[in-house]
This record gives C-alpha cells, structure tokens and sequence, in this order.
C-alpha cells in the first residue's frame, strides 16, 4: 500500500538551497524505506527489529539515495546535483543513526560512528552501482537485481531465495514511484493547492 507523502512547499516561489531540498528528499526516502520494510514483514519475511532490521534498512536507503542521485544527475547542474546528494546522504545518515542509537546504542569500540558508517557505505555503493543504467522509467534491471542480491546477505536463510522476486516484482516499483513524485514535488515551482473552505451545514 502506498504511503501518503508531503512532497510540496507551502512557498513554491521562494528558492530553495540544495540542502532544504535535500533535507525534504532525505525525509521521503526515509518514509519509503520503512514502508519497504513494513510490507516486506507483512509478505513473511524475517526482519525483527535489531542488527538485521538496520542491515536492511542501510541497503534499502543506500539504494534509494543512488537512485535519487541518478535523478539529480539527469535533472540538475552538475554543482547542484554533488551540493543536494551530499546534503541528502548525510541528512538520512542522521536520521539512520537517531534509529540505531535508540535501539542498538553506541557502536562497538573501535568503530565509526552510525552516521559515519552509513556515508561510508553510499561512497561505496557509488561504484558497486556505477555499472548499471538508469533512466526514464528508473534504475535497469540489472540495477535492482544487484540491490535484491545484496538483501540476500542480510536476510535469514529461509528468506534468501524469494527476496529478489519480492523486491523485483512488488517493492521496488512501488518504492520508485513514491521517490519519483517525491523528487518531482520537492522540485516543483508550482503553488500548493489552497484547501477547499469548510461547509456548515443547517
């Protein structure tokens, strides 16, 4: 089931800095993923709330941000688009962390910050994902294969060999959809609608 998602400015006409529009970009992917996540149980798939529910949650966001940066690319001034991608991973980054701390604490001894790790992670997504093509209608098939691939490894093995056909087929498309409006809105000029005025009856 999709989400609703505030995806419209209530000044269109202000300009907004790379990093409002990031900050509200970080926010609708974050919303997205823990939908993912939340269908993904409904459809019997293993993934309580600890380690291997943040594992997911990391690889989903890691991709929906690549994703997100494919739509910057296409659409936005080269300074732009490296201001805004940076500006959103970091913003997830925070919002991943205020998560894990809450229910993992500190990371163990002797390793990087949450937040640290999660920005690590998407440089590094930037070259596992760099291969695959993206366009119009999104990231290509070998694109999400590669994301379901990497969901195997955080998954228990019962959920290991259906997780592609679940993401490929139900979750991704539905996932990009939302990103896509969302992108589109956080980018439009255009005016919020005005509310409908209230009706009294007799």
């Amino acid at each position: 089931m999709a989400i609703r998602i505030k995806n419209q400015w209530f000044n269109a006409d202000k300009p907004k800095s790379p990093r409002e529009t990031a900050s509200a970009m970080a926010f609708i992917v974050w919303r997205v993923t823990q939908n993912m996540v939340k269908q993904m149980r409904e459809a019997k798939f293993d993934i309580d709330v600890g380690p291997s529910y943040f594992a997911f949650m990391r690889e989903a966001l890691g991709f929906l941000c690549q994703v997100v940066d494919r739509m910057a690319f296409e659409t936005l001034p080269a300074q732009e688009r490296v201001e805004f991608t940076s500006a959103m991973i970091v913003r997830v980054a925070e919002i991943l962390e205020e998560s894990e701390q809450e229910w993992l604490g500190e990371p163990a001894s002797g390793l990087e910050s949450w937040r640290n790790q999660f920005i690590g992670m998407c440089n590094d997504l930037g070259d596992v994902y760099s291969d695959f093509g993206h366009g119009p209608e999104g990231p290509d098939f070998a694109f999400v294969r590669c994301f379901g691939s990497r969901l195997e490894e955080v998954l228990p093995a019962k959920d290991r060999h259906w997780v592609k056909d679940q993401v490929m087929a139900y979750e991704v498309p539905e996932a990009l959809e939302m990103v896509k409006r969302g992108f589109q809105g956080v980018y439009s000029k255009e005016p919020r609608p005005k509310r409908r005025a209230g009706h009294t009856g007799d």
